[in-house]
């Protein structure tokens, strides 16, 4: 039985390894971003779910933050390639510090992530970076990943019954894996979605005007307020975001590039 299941084993691992996007490198050769459009439908599920949160979430009325949102929006709507874009800032009022971009141009921030991002260009590195997850399409990469690795549970255990693999047999091949896809390809997946936005965000800030230094400190402070709350005893490769440190180590790499852009202003 170990036999019948572990060329199988291999062969799906490869066409997991297929299954990632090919959408070529998030730069071109002259600086641009490539953009990769999502589908129609993850576009309307976009518009749609950023009116239910409009609907359910307490949007603040916050005067200096809603008109930092959309000082650096303004900006930054005019360096970014997103054909079909129904632009829309709001700051949500929520004290987690978070941010969040949807298909379709709609952006979200949670008051509790201004104290961390504290001036126009740390909002900026943010907001890049956000936006980037949609104009790079990380949302529908991660579905069509879902899919192939759906099947790949579906194929190998039907591989199993049919080499006689009793149910329970089944069941702990099933979670074994679950767990082996999880950590071998979803997490590396989303931590690497991760770092492109991270840099993407750079180029977009700088496009608009922002030093892309401050994308750096911001991170830094973001860092040290997951050290206040105790987080970070999660090893990375369980992680869907990368380490601060990694991040932040990655950021500096690719400052050369971004700087380049912001230089041309």
């Amino acid at each position: 039985m170990k036999n019948l299941i572990l060329l199988p084993v291999t062969a799906i691992t490869l066409h997991l390894s297929s299954c990632a996007p090919t959408a070529g490198p998030a730069l071109s050769d002259n600086g641009q971003i490539n953009t990769v459009r999502a589908s129609n439908t993850l576009l309307q599920q976009g518009v749609q779910q950023f009116e239910a949160m409009k609907k359910k979430k307490r949007i603040s009325s916050n005067s200096t933050y809603n008109a930092q949102m959309q000082r650096v929006a303004a900006r930054l709507k005019q360096t970014i390639n997103m054909p079909g874009a129904r632009w829309e800032f709001v700051v949500f009022e929520d004290p987690t510090p978070n941010a969040f971009a949807l298909p379709g141009g709609k952006v979200g921030v949670h008051t509790g992530l201004f104290p961390i991002t504290k001036t126009d260009g740390g909002l900026a590195a943010v907001l890049g970076h956000e936006i980037s997850h949609v104009t790079r399409n990380h949302a529908g990469s991660r579905k069509t990943q879902a899919t192939g690795l759906t099947l790949g549970g579906l194929v190998l255990d039907q591989i199993a019954k049919r080499g006689g693999a009793s149910d329970t047999s089944r069941a702990t091949l099933g979670t074994l894996y679950g767990t082996g896809a999880t950590i071998g390809f979803a997490l590396p997946h989303s931590r690497k979605a991760e770092l492109e936005a991270d840099q993407i965000g750079t180029i977009y800030m700088a496009k608009a005007g922002y030093n892309p230094n401050e994308a750096v400190a911001m991170w830094q402070r973001f860092a040290d307020y997951n050290r206040s709350k105790g987080s970070g005893s999660k090893p990375e490769f369980l992680r869907t975001h990368p380490l601060d440190t990694t991040r932040i180590n990655a950021l500096r790499a690719f400052l050369p590039t971004a700087m380049r852009e912001y230089n041309r202003l």
